[in-house]
């Protein structure tokens, strides 16, 4: 390179040097809650690039104007810090990027990276496509990949068409993802990653979380999870060993229901059985400026923004959530008309000891609420009603407070029948595999007063 660019290389090379120090020394060091307010954004950034903006800036621009033809060339080349294109990388991306990754690695001692993405659905296309490629000496190579049954719909028609029908790329199920047995049944040679849903949507399925992991990487690939439900207030798989976490970033991180968002999130050297070294050293990185440069899956700058706003209570928000539903479940647990109830908190669910084993309030022992560790088990519910279908329509019919939607993870509390909303183009069969049943009610409870939502529940259950 010349020497221009030269000059530009070695000044990025300080800027980087101070960055990884201020996150090493400073950033990592503070709890939770502080990290979720200031993220990486320092007053030193905010004075010296921001006219001292204590809030994150949006920049609104499609593209970067560079000083001369050496910057340029040196964006374009990856060798110094830009963002270039929006496409590519913006300034505001990078905020909530730096913040996701700073609170999913919360715990961890090594580094996390980030790339955020225009939908959940794109996270998880970002985070599984890079590892289904057929070597070039095995052009029929017939590479497979496997995942729990109880996902979200969206992603299992991702997983079931567009990867299966679509491609040649096989997912393989598992149906108990509690049987450590089945999970090691389905890997063979070409298999690529384990991925798996928990809590599921909208199940509330949940597994042995680090068996899962220490069995993918005795296999030599990828443990990927998707996390949505918990969030990294109560759930941060990367810390157990955990290579790569997704979030559908519009549910619960986007909880003012703003935007349409996704983020993957992965530690740095993850394991990998693809020969890519740049995929392997850094994830998150090498997917934004590479896979995701190409194919356009890039997220707004006021998006970004406005989850970042979003984020910055998530640890007091999940924990008023969680306690708002455990009120709820309670409710709905001894109401005659209910017949059963899934809810992880709930101490007579099949489940409630393993997700007991993972799901903690972060930093509870540090609030003078609690001080000491304490459980908490998300926002999301489901149920089932005496009188099977025609009772759940009924009733959904009859809710007023509680808006009838596809959503969830609002602050307002959200409803829907699964079988003929998200999970309805799965057909009877898989949605039987996934253990959702026709009659299955989704149920997402807000920050609204658990009373006023218990009373619209009983209304509504009146009614049949």
């Amino acid at each position: 390179m010349n020497d221009g660019v030269q000059k530009y290389v070695d000044k990025a090379k300080k800027t980087i040097a101070e960055q990884h120090r201020y996150i090493k020394d400073e950033v990592k060091k503070w709890k939770f809650d502080t990290i979720a307010v200031h993220g990486a954004y320092s007053v030193q950034e905010a004075i010296e690039n921001n006219q001292g903006s204590i809030i994150e800036p949006v920049f609104m621009s499609s593209s970067q104007a560079f000083r001369d033809s050496d910057e340029m060339e040196a964006a374009l080349a990856y060798l110094i810090p830009s963002w270039t294109y929006s496409r590519i990388h913006n300034p505001s991306i990078g905020y909530l990027e730096a913040t996701l990754a700073l609170l999913e690695g919360y715990g961890f001692g090594g580094e996390t990276g980030c790339c955020v993405a225009s939908s959940g659905m794109a996270a998880i296309a970002s985070a599984t496509d890079p590892f289904l490629v057929k070597k070039s000496d095995m052009p029929n190579e017939a590479i497979n990949f496997v995942s729990n049954a109880q996902i979200y719909g969206g992603t299992f028609q991702q997983f079931n068409i567009r990867k299966m029908q679509d491609r040649g790329i096989e997912c393989r199920w598992v149906v108990d993802p509690n049987n450590i047995d089945e999970w090691a049944s389905k890997i063979d040679g070409n298999t690529r990653f384990l991925f798996g849903e928990l809590p599921s949507n909208p199940g509330l399925s949940f597994f042995d979380l680090q068996k899962v992991i220490d069995l993918a990487h005795e296999h030599g690939i990828p443990a990927i999870f998707d996390t949505t439900i918990a969030t990294p207030a109560l759930l941060r798989p990367i810390a157990l060993g955990a290579d790569i976490v997704i979030h559908s970033v519009t549910k619960t991180l986007t909880a003012s229901g703003f935007c349409i968002a996704g983020a993957v999130i992965a530690r740095k050297q993850i394991t990998c059985n693809v020969e890519n070294d740049e995929m392997k050293e850094d994830f998150a990185t090498y997917i934004k400026l590479l896979p995701n440069r190409d194919l356009g899956w890039c997220l707004s700058p006021m998006q970004a923004i406005l989850t970042l706003n979003d984020m910055r209570t998530l640890r007091s928000k999940m924990d008023l959530l969680s306690q708002n539903s455990m009120k709820v479940a309670e409710f709905l647990e001894g109401h005659p008309k209910v017949s059963t109830v899934n809810y992880l908190g709930l101490e007579d669910h099949p489940l409630h000891e393993v997700a007991s084993k993972y799901l903690w309030l972060v930093d509870a022992e540090y609030d003078d609420q609690y001080r000491k560790p304490v459980n908490r088990y998300g926002h999301l519910m489901s149920f089932q009603l005496e009188g099977g279908i025609t009772a759940a329509r009924t009733f959904f019919d009859r809710l007023k407070r509680i808006w009838r939607a596809t959503d969830l993870g609002r602050i307002k509390s959200v409803a829907t029948i699964p079988s003929i909303s998200t999970h309805q183009q799965m057909g009877e069969d898989l949605r039987s595999m996934a253990s959702i049943p026709a009659d299955l009610i989704r149920l997402c409870i807000g920050a609204e007063h658990p009373d006023d939502m218990i009373a619209d529940l009983e209304q509504a259950l009146s009614k049949i």
